[in-house]
């Protein structure tokens, strides 16, 4: 298992990298203060009006970067900064939300996709770490891999869905940014900065993919012969 360990190490560290800009650079944003006077919940509740979306509710909730879109109840939730704050990170995040609302009302397939397969994932998710190491122990004792195909199949499930939400979280913050933009809702500056706080957020999900891809492939590895270090 030294080399699971490994890999887990290795992306972790990616993950803290990315996570740590991500947050360095909404920081820096949130000083860069937007012309127009508006407030995240402002900005989110305009995005919507101007697509003809009129049943999403903006709403606050607690936390730092805890923003998302709920389309169960269809709700955009801000955390309080997003909320509140009048500046180019805030925009960025109230439009890439509605972003996200947006996708909703127009039937983006990949969003759909992405939501049927939420309960496999959930199920999967909760399972897949127990029986990938029986798996791998009834493996080591009798040399018979089924279980930990079984294991592999389900980590299987929750990496397609990784992958399945980078289109997602893309298309949410290219809306974003052309609404933006084309509504002239942001100085050019403001833009920049919108754009680059969306550019490191997305990168979160980037390396959660590749972590989990890097993580199937070594099961996969070792339920087909390869080394069980």
């Amino acid at each position: 298992m030294t080399g699971y360990y490994i890999i887990i190490g290795l992306f972790m560290l990616i993950s803290w990298f990315v996570s740590n800009r991500l947050q360095s650079k909404f920081k820096y944003y949130s000083k860069v203060h937007l012309a127009n006077g508006m407030s995240g919940k402002e900005i989110a509740e305009k995005m919507l009006s101007d697509n003809n979306i009129h049943d999403v509710r903006v709403i606050s909730t607690p936390g730092q970067l805890t923003d998302h879109y709920n389309p169960a109840d269809k709700t955009v939730n801000l955390s309080e900064v997003v909320y509140h704050e009048r500046n180019a990170a805030a925009a960025a995040v109230a439009a890439h939300e509605c972003g996200h609302a947006v996708q909703h009302a127009i039937g983006y397939n990949m969003l759909q996709l992405r939501s049927k397969m939420v309960p496999m994932v959930n199920i999967a998710s909760r399972l897949n770490q127990w029986i990938l190491m029986l798996g791998l122990i009834v493996m080591a004792s009798s040399k018979n891999a089924t279980l930990l195909w079984i294991g592999i199949f389900l980590f299987a499930v929750t990496t397609v869905f990784a992958f399945v939400t980078l289109p997602v979280e893309y298309d949410a913050s290219n809306r974003a940014l052309a609404w933006l933009k084309g509504n002239n809702m942001v100085m050019p500056n403001e833009y920049e900065g919108a754009k680059d706080s969306l550019k490191w957020a997305a990168r979160t999900y980037v390396v959660a993919a590749i972590g989990s891809l890097a993580q199937l492939l070594y099961f996969v590895m070792m339920a087909m012969g390869g080394r069980r270090d």
